[in-house]
């Protein structure tokens, strides 16, 4: 475990000596992604100037949510985003079988191997916005935050292995460009309030394909009484997300046909 902590730790380095080299870009993507957080709150603004509320929520509750959305984000696009997205790309080319011949798990080098440091002024935004959110509510006991610590790692494990799963699919067929679209709107799911869904997408967001356990779930340990079930079947979860990443990593290197071959 601390040959791969102390292996990331050297990857992030290199990402961000590299990112501050083109310092330009790096404010860019700053201001590029500020524009992302403002439309999302801007969208639930405008929906509750014509409703109390959405689902079970009002607008206190919905920044709430969208600030450990903004955060579980944010660590997601430093530590994997960039890896998994290039993944079809490094399939294509080849690079994929220089990853495979180094004597280091391949899917940590896959998965970590970049950091894109410019998405920490992302999580300082987001951080800050939870807080503010979070100071709206003069009832609210900060003890509560304390179930970030659990539920937020939850959140980016499961991002991670679910987007995973997705991007593994190029392993096998090469060019799986509509499989990662479906990604993308799967995502979406998870970029609002749980209960706003229907019974059954319920079930499907926080158990098939959970994304709801991204944002929905950690937010309603802060706002609503502890649901110690609904904590157990995170953390259950997110394991067995990663077990089911693994697995399935190893599947499709087993239909892998080299760019040598």
């Amino acid at each position: 475990m601390k040959k791969y902590v102390e292996l990331y730790w050297a990857f992030f380095r290199a990402s961000f000596i590299a990112d501050m080299e083109f310092r330009a870009n790096f404010l860019t993507r700053i201001l590029t992604d500020i524009f992302w957080y403002v439309a999302q709150v801007g969208s639930f603004e405008v929906f509750y100037q014509f409703t109390p509320k959405i689902g079970d929520w009002g607008r206190a509750e919905t920044r709430v949510f969208l600030g450990i959305l903004f955060v579980v984000d944010a660590i997601y696009m430093v530590m994997f985003n960039e890896n998994l997205d290039q993944l079809p790309e490094k399939v294509r080319r080849g690079q994929l079988d220089l990853l495979l011949a180094k004597p280091v798990n391949s899917q940590f080098m896959l998965s970590l191997q970049k950091a894109n440091t410019a998405i920490l002024g992302n999580f300082i935004l987001g951080a800050s916005w939870l807080v503010w959110a979070l100071l709206q509510r003069p009832d609210f006991s900060w003890w509560r935050t304390l179930w970030l610590l659990v539920l937020i790692p939850c959140g980016v494990c499961i991002f991670y292995c679910v987007r995973f799963l997705f991007a593994t699919t190029s392993v096998m067929f090469t060019k799986a460009e509509n499989i990662q679209y479906l990604w993308y709107q799967i995502y979406r799911l998870g970029m609002r309030p749980d209960s706003i869904y229907v019974p059954w997408m319920r079930v499907l967001i926080l158990s098939i394909v959970p994304v709801g356990i991204i944002a929905s779930v950690p937010a309603r340990f802060l706002l609503e009484a502890p649901n110690y079930p609904m904590l157990l079947w995170a953390i259950f979860l997110a394991g067995f997300a990663l077990f089911l990443s693994s697995r399935f990593w190893l599947y499709a290197l087993g239909k892998y046909s080299s760019a040598s071959s």
